[in-house]
């Protein structure tokens, strides 16, 4: 076997790119790539195992900071994910059990169908956050509860992880829960290390790190990683060392996916299985809706997260490569299972694209999904005629300078709960709410509203709901927060009124200096 690393990069890196300008996400590529350099008689070699292995440290650590267990513990996300993950399992173990028993050269255990369709039952993170990026939605309450069910599956799957390493830990494992009266003190290194490369760094000492000390006590390093990862979130500063990482998590997965490639084609029988299986992913919102709105999820978000979840994930290849690690499957498995993660991209892209207008032509028979419950919570949306989009410091600053001449006619719309509730204690008129959600704008009086203040988190969510609004036949003024003078330029274009937060940040910036100066000569002249 030959070993070329450079040259497995580039051609990674060219089938990353091919994948990405066609539509689909990169991480096809890199599974095309392997499948393609093992043709040529190549191995992934040293260095590409040492990147699989800090990735998949890394997307446990990154997990970690991101869990909020106020979020997870909703009905709605836990409920969903467990019950659609045991019905997925029961469902394709059944499949495969029958596929084993009519076809005499299909040979798999039961325990064996079993990894294998608990591999089948994730969707992927990748996919999901890369889509809703795309389409400015992020902060969205379909994404929002799609990422939640994501990190629930993903704690499963290391719950998987550590039972497979098969390691039993030591009494000195009690000590990893020094951790908690540590968290302090991490936290001010984080603040010391500030937002660049440090940080960065900081982030990959940490999970290394955490991974390297809990192996040494006989806990699977990965889960180690998830658990310092999970003990440092919430602050500030975690979520930007996240932020920092993701990138650097992803570069090193492909080693990973690379990897998965090299280790050649599964049989004949495997791969038409495997391409069955990648279609049958788009079955899953057929169960994930109804769970949703049960829930009391709105139609339209559920419409929307199941959209997102109709696919296979990379997550189930990092199953499905630790059972084989240790005989519990062969190892032919995990190439067929990255051909249906594949598979299932390919399927979901038009259904995702989809979903917006699946709603829209189906929304009065939808809406008899909807819960008594959420009905019931819904704020009242009567007597507004401003309407500020994001209730961060721009919008809360937005709404300070309003509310003293339209008072409670000003409302504030804001995704975050918490955030809802900070607003709340201050008097402030603010609803939880999805601004990209038309639903929420039938419940308003689009008539009486004279102004609609975009003050989103990023430019493509901002002109999504622009565009929903004028669809809606909204007539009034439309602002919005820009930071780059071309997101300006568009917005301008289509008839918003733009307001640079860096440039016109400096006007505002003299502006308050010469009042000092100002202040200073009035002073002197005393």
């Amino acid at each position: 076997m030959i070993i070329v690393e450079p040259f497995i990069i580039l051609v990674a890196l060219l089938c990353g790119m091919a994948s990405r300008a066609i539509g689909f996400p990169a991480l096809i590529g890199y599974l095309t790539a392997g499948f393609v350099l093992h043709e040529f008689n190549m191995d992934s070699g040293p260095l590409l195992e040492t990147l699989a292995e800090l990735g998949i440290t890394l997307l446990l650590f990154t997990i970690g900071l991101k869990l909020e267990p106020k979020k997870l513990l909703e009905t709605k996300v836990w409920g969903t994910t467990l019950i659609h993950m045991a019905v997925t399992q029961l469902a394709v173990f059944l499949l495969l059990i029958g596929l084993a028993t009519a076809l005499p050269a299909f040979d798999l255990t039961v325990t064996g169908a079993a990894i294998i369709a608990f591999g089948l039952t994730f969707s992927s993170t990748v996919f999901v956050i890369q889509t809703m990026e795309e389409r400015g939605e992020v902060q969205s309450s379909h994404a929002i509860l799609a990422i939640g069910i994501l990190i629930v599956q993903d704690l499963v799957a290391v719950s998987f992880l550590a039972i497979a390493a098969g390691k039993v830990p030591t009494w000195y494992a009690l000590g990893m829960l020094l951790i908690i009266p540590l968290r302090p003190l991490i936290l001010r290194l984080l603040t010391v290390a500030g937002y660049g490369e440090l940080l960065t760094l900081l982030g990959l000492a940490l999970a290394i790190g955490s991974a390297q000390l809990s192996e040494s006590v006989g806990i699977k390093g990965d889960l180690g990683a998830l658990i310092v990862g999970a003990v440092l979130a919430g602050h500030p500063k975690s979520k930007a060392m996240g932020n920092n990482l993701v990138q650097l998590k992803d570069l090193f997965l492909v080693g990973f996916f690379l990897s998965i490639g090299l280790g050649g084609w599964p049989s004949t029988t495997l791969i038409v299985i495997a391409v069955a299986f990648g279609l049958l992913a788009t079955v899953k919102p057929l169960l994930y809706f109804p769970l949703m709105t049960r829930f009391h999820a709105s139609p339209r978000t559920a419409v929307l997260a199941s959209g997102a979840l109709a696919n296979h994930s990379e997550f189930g290849l990092i199953v499905i490569s630790v059972a084989a690690a240790v005989n519990w499957v062969d190892t032919e498995w995990s190439a067929a299972l990255s051909i249906a993660v594949a598979v299932s991209f390919v399927a979901a892209a038009p259904i995702n694209k989809a979903t917006h207008e699946i709603y829209r032509k189906h929304r009065d028979r939808l809406l008899s999904f909807q819960s008594p419950k959420l009905i019931d919570s819904y704020e009242p949306t009567d007597n507004v005629s401003v309407v500020i989009l994001g209730m961060g410091r721009v919008g809360t600053g937005a709404y300070e300078s309003l509310a003293p001449k339209w008072g409670r006619r000003v409302l504030g719309v804001e995704a975050l709960e918490r955030r809802v509730t900070e607003h709340l204690t201050e008097q402030r008129r603010v609803v939880n709410a999805d601004a990209s959600d038309p639903d929420f704008w039938f419940r308003l009086n689009l008539d009486d509203v004279h102004l609609v203040m975009l003050a989103l988190t990023n430019h493509p969510e901002n002109m999504l709901v622009a565009d929903l609004l004028r669809s809606m036949g909204y007539k009034g003024e439309l602002a919005a927060v820009v930071r780059h003078e071309g997101h300006a330029d568009e917005m301008r274009e289509a008839g918003i009124s733009a307001f640079n937060l860096y440039a016109q940040a400096g006007t505002g910036f003299a502006a308050h200096a010469a009042e000092l100066l100002s202040t200073r000569d009035h002073q002197r002249t005393k």
